[in-house]
């Protein structure tokens, strides 16, 4: 590395020549000097710039874990982190032939950098790939420090700090293979998911751990040194007293005037059936631009329960252009499902696709780290819909705060989107329930225990088993026995 300016000049002035021929240079008396060394071995050095380095400083990187890539060699790995599973940074690419990757703290002698590194100077992350053929090792140094385990649902390895008390610093790898080795995808998905990866069990790592030489810090068993030297237009507010209309691609009809001292507090008697709403449906806002929203956005506390107070976790969005979007206080993250979020320990969002029989209506399914339920009675047929205090406990969309217009001002509920004020009507029989669709606009879907696409329900009376879904507006109801 040489300092940015004179490799600025070099490339203005020559193209570059002076840098490559330092390159040839130091690679050709490498080769001579320790030739009989080398075996098999390629040598290549490569010549940069470096803004910290001052006029007529150099500086070297070496090391077991430093790797120059050939000219024409693919990249087998991509390592991206994360602190809270929802925004992902890069951290390094490693090589078909490339032997080690060292990831760490900046300022550290490492071979990358991981952003947000949460465990200090003296901690490091040896990756080791043994090619194509072998899924990658992961070992912490040092190794009674830390616990890694690898979660083949979510694909990637969660690493804790044992130095702290419970709910210490934790980072998150993901080792995602590229496209330039299809043909070796599924084999190591296969080998990922059969069994446990061996970098996942702890006595794996200490008896797979190399030892530091003498003299070398315990933290960085095969380190990268370094050494220095001198020489749309916005829809408009709706006016005071519009009539609250349903979103729907469709015309909609006025809504009635409310009873006065109507609550939405349901009291029923003791209940031998149970309504959970287990997942949010996110609508395809670009169906419904009449109402000027720009974007859906559902805060989730640490308990990833929905709230609006204080600091989220974790905020899932889609926008005007139907792309889906995480939120964390790390930043901001375009995503898609399907993906598995778990910003804190113990509990996770998964984010679903939406079936193909939905995706024209819906672009994807949160299912709730907790569903929230309500008893129902037997024998008795209610309503479900905006305009019916029945379940009014599920509909936790009922407010204008989770939809964001280009000018500020939203006073509608959420659920204008895709729910009409009486949408459909059910009741508990002996083998389920039998669902009876009450507006013509109102899309319905029966999803199965598995959240599997079923069929779409019509005007006629529908049986709906016990323990299946269905999808109404944004919510994702089980009908249990």
């Amino acid at each position: 590395m040489l300092p940015q300016e004179e490799v600025d000049d070099d490339y203005h002035l020559t193209r570059g020549a002076r840098a490559r021929d330092l390159a040839q240079t130091l690679t050709a008396l490498h080769q001579k000097d320790f030739g009989d060394l080398l075996g098999s071995d390629q040598v290549r050095y490569d010549v940069v710039g470096a803004e910290s380095l001052a006029p007529g400083e150099i500086e070297v990187k070496f090391g077991h874990a430093v790797y120059l890539p050939a000219p024409d060699e693919k990249i087998l790995y991509h390592v991206n982190v994360s602190r809270d599973s929802a925004i992902w940074h890069p951290a390094c690419p490693i090589y078909p032939s490339q032997r080690l990757a060292l990831i760490g703290d900046e300022g550290g002698e490492n071979s990358a950098v991981a952003q947000g590194w949460p465990f200090g100077p003296d901690a490091a992350l040896l990756i080791l790939n043994d090619g194509p053929d072998a899924p990658p090792v992961l070992q912490m140094r040092p190794k009674d420090a830390f616990d890694c385990r690898y979660d083949p649902r979510s694909g990637y390895y969660t690493i804790k700090s044992l130095r702290e008390p419970q709910g210490g610093q934790r980072l998150l790898v993901k080792i995602a293979r590229t496209s330039a080795f299809p043909a070796r995808l599924r084999q190591y998905n296969d080998a990922a998911s059969a069994a446990p990866v061996a970098a996942s069990n702890p006595a794996v790592w200490q008896n797979r751990a190399t030892s530091a030489p003498p003299g070398q810090h315990a933290a960085t068993p095969a380190p990268s040194t370094s050494a220095r030297s001198v020489g749309g237009a916005p829809a408009t507010q709706s006016p005071a007293g519009a009539i609250d209309l349903t979103a729907v691609p469709a015309a909609a009809s006025h809504k009635p005037a409310n009873r006065s001292g109507e609550s939405d507090a349901t009291y029923a008697p003791v209940s031998q059936q149970r309504v959970s709403l287990v997942a949010l449906a996110l609508p395809r806002l670009s169906r419904y631009r009449d109402t000027g929203a720009q974007s859906l956005e559902l805060p989730f506390d640490r308990a990833l329960s929905l709230s609006i107070a204080g600091q989220p976790a974790i905020t899932l969005a889609v926008d005007a252009a139907d792309d889906l979007y995480a939120c964390t206080p790390e930043g901001r993250q375009r995503i898609e499902a399907p993906a598995t979020f778990s910003p804190v320990d113990a509990r996770a969002l998964r984010l679903l696709p939406a079936a193909a029989e939905m995706a024209d209506r819906y672009r994807a399914i949160i299912c709730l780290a907790q569903p929230v339920s309500a008893g129902v009675a037997g024998g008795v047929r209610f309503s479900f819909g905006r305009n019916s205090p029945m379940l009014a406990a599920l509909r936790l969309l009922d407010s204008p705060r989770f939809i964001k217009r280009a000018d500020g001002a939203c006073t509608a509920s959420a659920d204008r989107i895709g729910l009409s004020r009486n949408a459909f009507s059910f009741e508990a029989a002996g083998k389920g329930y039998t669902i009876v669709r009450q507006s013509a606009t109102q899309a319905l879907y029966h999803l199965d225990d598995k959240l599997q696409f079923i069929a779409s329900i019509g005007d006629a009376p529908y049986p709906l088993p016990h323990g299946h879904h269905l999808v109404a507006g944004h919510y994702v109801l089980r009908f249990e026995a």
